[in-house]
């Protein structure tokens, strides 16, 4: 991917995550993959949103025909975190459990959803070519580093 765009990389994280739930609920009677399942989706998650933040957000924010696109986002990072928080605290796989985890799942597929086909191509309009590119190669810079730091606080 030595020309991805920030647009390509994300997408890419966005898929992972996709293929992280599928395999969830195909472990769903196996609570200890599950539970490694979760966890791994939680550090991915949450170094993705970090890296995003920092990157295509923070050019976004610094645009004005941009930046109501990126807050909201930044406020549905919020809300995820939120719900991740929120499952720490409950007794893994119970009741509870299941269903904030599938409240949650639905508000993060709507996330992406979102940034995919609305906030994506609003943002590539006002972006150059090598912005993309730039913005795609300090996500890459970034994101192990959010990777080291999430992993570290789980």
């Amino acid at each position: 991917m030595a020309d991805a765009t920030i647009f390509d990389r994300l997408k890419q994280d966005h898929d992972a995550h996709r293929q992280l739930f599928t395999k969830m609920a195909d472990a769903k009677d196996d609570a200890d993959k599950l539970k490694k399942l979760f966890d791994q989706f939680k550090v991915e998650v949450t170094a993705h949103a970090a890296a995003e933040e920092e990157t295509l957000y923070a050019t976004m924010l610094s645009r004005p025909d941009l930046r109501e696109d990126a807050q909201h986002s930044v406020s549905e990072h919020k809300e995820i975190d939120d719900y991740l928080e929120e499952l720490d605290g409950l007794k893994f796989d119970g009741e509870a459990w299941r269903k904030t985890f599938a409240e949650m799942k639905k508000r993060y597929l709507h996330h992406i959803e979102e940034e995919e086909e609305e906030m994506f191509p609003t943002a590539a309009k006002e972006l150059t070519a090598e912005e993309e590119k730039n913005l795609a190669a300090l996500f890459a810079k970034r994101k192990p580093a959010e990777l080291a730091r999430a992993e570290a606080d789980s």
